[in-house]
């Protein structure tokens, strides 16, 4: 078995290059890996395309990737939320694209893309504007879209236990698209809250099993992404 850790996040993040696909885990601030995530602006990796559920709050974490202007394009469901204050001026000006996906059909292509399914045929978005330039067909009387599966070249996620070997528990809904995201990256990047030897966590209660992990750092007290905006921080 490989131990899988890395001293900090910063070493955890070093081989992001520029212009790589990167997944971003987290239903708003649940599950946001906010210290990779700032750990990346350090690290200075540039034209990034990132998947995620949304663009971020405030001007910490997702939203402080992109107001570094370190993204040139965001595939996510909602890109802007009651906090989203860097996002919509960044598209308006053109300077990040965004590719809109129903959030159920996100999840989809991220599942197909780790599962090696390249593409499926879905309902959703069929008679809206998402549906232009999507091949479509025909199955017992209904109309259906063309989607296609997501991989990333690095997946970024919050955990709340791991193990050493990279076997992760996660707290509760802070689970969200963590697994289908791991098993789509060529390289997935852990923080976890705690972090134990193999052989500590009950095997029935592991949902991301470790060779979907690659990298994992300790992170013991997490940011909340809330707290950081009502407090009105920033970062760098």
């Amino acid at each position: 078995m490989i131990d899988k850790t890395r001293a900090n996040v910063t070493e955890a993040v070093a081989e992001v290059f520029d212009g790589a696909t990167v997944m971003i885990g987290g239903f708003g601030e649940a599950g946001s890996p906010i210290e990779l995530i700032h750990a990346l602006i350090d690290q200075g990796a540039r034209d990034l395309t990132v998947i995620s559920n949304n663009c971020g709050s405030g001007e910490v974490g997702l939203a402080a990737l992109l107001k570094a202007g370190r993204v040139s394009k965001m595939i996510c469901s909602f890109p802007r939320t009651a906090n989203s204050t860097v996002f919509p001026d960044l598209y308006r000006s053109g300077k990040t694209k965004l590719e809109l996906v129903p959030q159920g059909t996100l999840a989809e292509r991220i599942r197909a893309g780790g599962a090696g399914i390249p593409a499926f045929y879905t309902p959703t978005a069929v008679g809206t504007p998402l549906a232009n330039g999507k091949e479509s067909r025909r199955f017992h009387d209904r109309d259906y879209l063309l989607e296609y599966g997501l991989t990333a070249d690095f997946t970024l996620i919050k955990a709340k236990r791991a193990d050493t070997h990279g076997n992760l528990v996660y707290n509760k809904t802070a689970r969200n698209f963590s697994p289908i995201m791991a098993m789509a990256g060529q390289v997935t990047i852990v923080q976890a809250a705690e972090l134990v030897s193999p052989g500590e966590l009950d095997p029935e209660a592991v949902i991301t099993p470790e060779i979907f992990v690659d990298h994992v750092t300790h992170v013991p007290n997490p940011a909340h992404e809330s707290e950081l905006v009502a407090a009105g921080a920033t970062y760098p």
